[in-house]
């Protein structure tokens, strides 16, 4: 067979996988998140010249200075191939806590953003095997259970935007060998090389269990054993969800006696579920921290944890938002704390915020709504500077409403 015959024909078998976890996206648009790196530059050639209707995104998180560059690479590839391309920019300024945590909801918010003012209903990212092999072993280093030891899904839902992993299969080597044949360049993140970044600690300790037959491929058997097994909790925690919690204007009820009784694994995931629907929480806590907030629970004490706070009141446990935590202000028809939507006629130059201890000391009749005070604090108020003009949850009024957004559901409540 020609050797131009035998690189198309691993080309598609490359390819095969991509097409069928896709299936229908042929005949829409579909956004590729693309970086520079091998695995989204291989991505981007190989659905352009199967001719599929794709746009490109580029995030500059501007925590490089070599990232405005790779960005420009990129869009200039993309202008060989006729493909529409657009530079994301994080503005960040000063970031508080975790950095890396902050820029991954930040890229995924940016592309959400972009999908939906471009019409474009799925976005792909170029994670392979290797990816998947270094989560795991992460998950290893953070004494992990089930749920982080089953590597990255395939599809998840955000900001009504699906981004999919269509190259989850495919090995970074295989990538890389296919833009070497055809000879396309891409770009090395220098971070990739830097030790203080757990997974490219986790990249190095995979070539070093090679002699142990610890490779990617093993690897991916491992994690495909263990997702089937997390299916089946997954079905048994979203069983006593529905049982055991209750949502009151955003908060969680539980009872403490029959919540410690589902187990340790299902507490523990029940309670990861929780806190990631509240908090937005986008990587679970460590192993230890969740197990500290199961002893509190246990032993009846109240808590904190991500942001949220776990108050124990008569055998009963109410989980809120932390006051400190809540997100800032935004306009008043945007999505407010990651949860809140509220309708009504603003005025002009209104915000939406926190109803805080200042809006309930503006409204003395608050208790008559039966709700406690700390749950009330945090739920979401409209202010025209000092003034509050609205609390839908706290002083129900004709024409307001505070809703939870819907692409956010939790054990079906």
């Amino acid at each position: 067979m020609p050797v131009g015959d035998t690189a198309t024909l691993a080309e598609a078998r490359l390819f095969a996988p991509v097409k069928a976890a896709l299936r229908d996206a042929p005949a829409q648009k579909l956004g590729l998140a693309v970086s520079g790196g091998s695995d989204s530059m291989a991505m981007l050639q190989l659905f352009a010249r199967e001719g599929w209707q794709v746009q490109v995104a580029t995030v500059d998180h501007r925590l490089r200075p070599e990232a405005a560059e790779e960005a420009v690479f990129v869009a200039g590839v993309c202008s060989t191939l006729g493909v529409p391309h657009t530079t994301l920019v994080w503005d960040h300024g000063a970031v508080q806590g975790n950095l890396m945590q902050a820029a991954s909801v930040a890229r995924y918010r940016l592309l959400a953003d972009w999908a939906k003012a471009n019409d474009i209903a799925q976005v792909a990212l170029a994670h392979t095997a290797d990816d998947q092999a270094e989560t795991f072993l992460m998950g290893l280093s953070r004494a992990a259970g089930l749920d982080g030891l089953t590597g990255m899904r395939p599809s998840f839902d955000r900001d009504g935007v699906t981004f999919t992993r269509p190259f989850l299969s495919a090995n970074r080597a295989d990538l890389r060998s296919f833009l070497q044949r055809r000879g396309l360049a891409w770009v090395d993140d220098p971070t990739n090389d830097n030790d203080a970044y757990a997974r490219t600690r986790a990249r190095r300790a995979l070539q070093r269990l090679k002699p142990l037959g610890v490779t990617v491929d093993r690897l991916a058997t491992v994690i495909r054993n263990l997702a089937q097994a997390q299916g089946a909790l997954s079905d048994a925690v979203d069983r006593a969800g529905r049982d055991t919690v209750s949502m009151v204007a955003g908060a969680l009820v539980f009872p403490q006696a029959a919540f410690v009784a589902h187990g340790a694994e299902v507490t523990r995931l029940l309670l990861q579920s929780m806190l990631g629907w509240m908090a937005g929480v986008t990587h679970s806590p460590r192993a230890d921290s969740i197990a500290n907030l199961i002893r509190a629970i246990v032993e009846g004490r109240d808590a904190t944890l991500a942001g949220c706070r776990f108050r124990h009141r008569n055998g009963s446990y109410t989980m809120t938002r932390e006051a400190r935590a809540v997100g800032g202000a935004v306009a008043p028809d945007a999505l407010w704390d990651g949860r809140w939507r509220v309708t009504g006629p603003a005025p002009a130059g209104a915000s939406l915020a926190a109803l805080g201890a200042e809006g309930l000391r503006a409204l003395p009749d608050w208790r008559v709504t039966g709700l406690p005070r700390d749950v009330l604090m945090v739920t979401p108020a409209i202010w025209q500077g000092d003034t509050l003009v609205a609390a839908p949850l706290a002083a129900p009024q004709p024409g307001w409403t505070a809703t939870l957004d819907p692409s956010l559901p939790l054990f079906g409540l």
